[in-house]
């Protein structure tokens, strides 16, 4: 048995003006991961990829691995970058013959040509190989075209948010396409989407009602009624024409059973669309009700978090907590490769005095990017490369490139060269920070950081800052995205 593997995954913010070129592919900024050194990469890894080459192995089959790229999000996709993966996938199709294809997508991504990114690639999948068996495994944030599933025999989604669920969905995905190879079952889907974008500080899975949409379809593959179904909560920070919540079932050959499932998920995500929604504070009372408490604190800058897009160099966190003397406080972090530079030129023990971040320009919202002056002793510097025991990514290489940190006194500044949500212990370690040890832990994340530094707050503090991933949707220009929605409009009918 022969399997073509590939992973080609980004989530777009179209609002982020952050650039999103090859070289953001690239676990090191540099060389784009490739034939034995992608395997190499991901093998024993908790990634969908890692899973896939482990059932490759169980089944003696040869893998032909073209191209494993994956970028943290940002805004879309430059087209010479998507022409190149989805060359190396198509050029190895064309060379050999393969019994099945496993794909590892996003679901979200958006170059300047197509809305439908993964759609797109799928088209040319299916030029080169139109019958060769094809799973693909998505991100929950997924925005779900007819193009991506028309193309697929078998679609499994992430049931964790956060994202910890890549093995099992992967094995959900692999081990249905190994039986349709193996004659077993004979796969049909189906997919339908609710006119509602789900909020992404109300989407995580250890709360109502996604936990329970989840558990929903858990049950229908559990109970037999389908061989995979899934709920995509979608990503509300893509202007494309499906954005949103939507759902995908596969059956054993009964295509109305299908349709049938897909529309009690989206019955039941539809009666809970005001669950859905999320309500913001100023952020000068969210910082002086995080003052009285105690410690741990986490404080989430939510609006500038760069695992949904964002620069990850906005301030206004971060001056709000320093105007209001909080004390003992790690802030992670801020974007700005030019402070790390003067750091590490000004040397460990050093004083110094920085203009940070408020170097990206965000046309998008309004609102200004302002940078920040701080003073303070360069207290840690760092190559920042580890290898990251998160449950997210357990197992898997990270390089940030420089770090430093900048300690005012009464707060630690992480500054970084390279974009990375703070939802891994491994990112403060790697300057010697122990976030446990803190009163306020003060990060640029809005869900992910439950899986790995969940355990240690106390208290957690939602802070309404400034950035592209705003959670106030009524700033952000929706041109594209079908209307009515909700809560863009107030509507009462699913339709």
């Amino acid at each position: 048995m022969r399997l073509l593997i590939a992973r080609v995954s980004h989530e777009t913010n179209t609002f982020s003006p952050v650039p999103t070129p090859v070289a953001r592919f690239c676990p090191d900024g540099e060389t784009l991961l490739t034939g034995q050194a992608a395997i190499d990469f991901y093998q024993g890894t908790t990634s969908c990829l890692g899973r896939y080459l482990a059932i490759a192995e169980e089944l003696g089959a040869e893998v032909v691995l073209p191209v494993a790229a994956a970028a943290p999000p940002s805004g879309p996709v430059d087209d010479d970058a998507f022409d190149l993966f989805c060359g190396l996938i198509t050029d190895a199709l064309r060379a050999r013959t393969f019994d099945a294809i496993m794909l590892d997508l996003h679901g979200a991504m958006v170059t300047r040509q197509f809305e439908d990114a993964e759609g797109e690639l799928l088209r040319r999948v299916r030029a080169v190989a139109p019958n060769t068996k094809l799973s693909v495994s998505l991100d929950m944030h997924a925005n779900i075209f007819d193009g991506m599933v028309s193309r697929a025999d078998v679609i499994a989604g992430y049931r964790t948010y956060p994202h910890v669920d890549h093995l099992p969905t992967a094995e959900r995905a692999g081990r249905t396409l190994v039986r349709v190879l193996r004659g077993e079952v004979n796969p049909v889907i189906a997919w339908g989407n609710a006119p509602m974008l789900p909020h992404v500080m109300a989407q995580g899975s250890y709360r109502s009602p996604n936990k329970e949409l989840q558990a929903m379809a858990a049950a229908m593959e559990t109970s037999g009624e389908a061989l995979v179904a899934s709920v995509f909560t979608g990503f509300p920070h893509a202007d494309v024409s499906q954005a949103g919540l939507s759902a995908v079932v596969v059956t054993d050959g009964d295509a109305a059973a299908a349709q049938r499932l897909v529309t009690r998920l989206l019955d039941a995500a539809w009666a809970e669309r005001q669950a859905f929604t999320f309500q913001t504070e100023p952020l000068e009372e969210s910082v002086t009700r995080a003052k009285g408490l105690d410690g741990p604190v986490v404080m989430l800058d939510h609006c500038d978090n760069s695992a949904s897009g964002g620069t990850m160099d906005t301030t206004t966190v971060l001056a709000e907590i320093i105007r209001q003397g909080l004390e003992d406080v790690v802030f992670f972090g801020i974007y700005d490769p030019d402070a790390v530079q003067a750091a590490m030129r000004a040397g460990v023990g050093a004083s110094v005095e920085l203009k940070i971040g408020g170097r990206m320009a965000m046309p998008s919202i309004p609102g200004t990017n302002e940078p920040l002056l701080v003073r303070g002793t360069v207290r840690t510097l760092s190559a920042g490369y580890f290898v990251s025991d998160s449950p997210m990514r357990r197992g898997l290489k990270v390089s940030m490139g420089p770090m430093a940190v900048l300690d005012t006194g009464n707060v630690e500044i992480v500054l970084i060269s390279r974009h990375n949500e703070p939802s891994d212990l491994g990112l403060f370690k790697v300057v010697g920070i122990d976030p446990a040890k803190k009163r306020y832990v003060a990060i640029k994340s809005r869900v992910h950081w439950r899986a790995d530094l969940g355990a240690l707050a106390k208290h957690v503090v939602e802070c309404n800052g400034l950035g592209v991933c705003t959670s106030d949707y009524g700033i952000l220009n929706f041109e594209r995205i079908r209307r009515p929605i909700f809560p863009l409009d107030l509507i009462n009918e699913r339709g």
